[in-house]
């Protein structure tokens, strides 16, 4: 399992480094590019060979990704995107996506519909995870800018925003 683990990490660095180039990022950043697939990647496969399904795999697997992300925008002082957008492509469900189309084309309704369903659900957990990465770190920004970062003080913060409210 660990020699394919690997295997997968090393081929997915390779994979997300080449769409880093066709999505013209920057030179310097492309290792970086590549280091953030492979880790969603890896992460994905692992969660994957432990049994856990593919919605909820890919939904770790991006959010991983965009927490690295944004560690790694950070560090290179570049936008976010740069990193996100080619570390999500080993994560898409291309090949469910064909296969939909494909059973369609030869009138397997049912099971084109499965495939659709699995490649929409799929899709919508690498958003999800994108999504709520980006929500998460902000919160946390906001409270670092303010000088609060514990958990205490997160809650007083929502407190009092819930008390405005009403």
């Amino acid at each position: 399992m660990i020699d394919s683990l690997w295997f997968q990490v090393i081929i997915s660095f390779f994979a997300t480094a080449c769409f880093g180039v066709i999505f013209n990022a920057p030179t310097r950043a492309i290792p970086a590019c590549g280091f953030v697939g492979a880790i969603g990647w890896g992460i994905y496969y692992l969660m994957v060979d432990y049994g856990l399904d593919e919605v909820r795999a890919s939904f770790i697997g991006a959010f991983i990704v965009s927490l690295v992300a944004h560690y790694a925008a950070r560090k290179f002082r570049m936008p976010m995107i740069v990193f996100s957008v080619s570390g999500i492509i080993p994560l898409v469900p291309g090949g469910i996506a064909y296969n939909t189309m494909r059973n369609i084309m030869e009138l397997d309704y049912i099971m084109g519909l499965q495939n659709g369903l699995r490649a929409f659900m799929i899709s919508g957990a690498i958003a999800m995870g994108l999504v709520f990465t980006e929500v998460i770190m902000q919160i946390i920004l906001r409270l670092m800018r303010q000088g609060k970062t514990s958990i205490q003080s997160f809650m007083k913060v929502k407190k009092r925003s819930s008390k405005a409210k009403e």
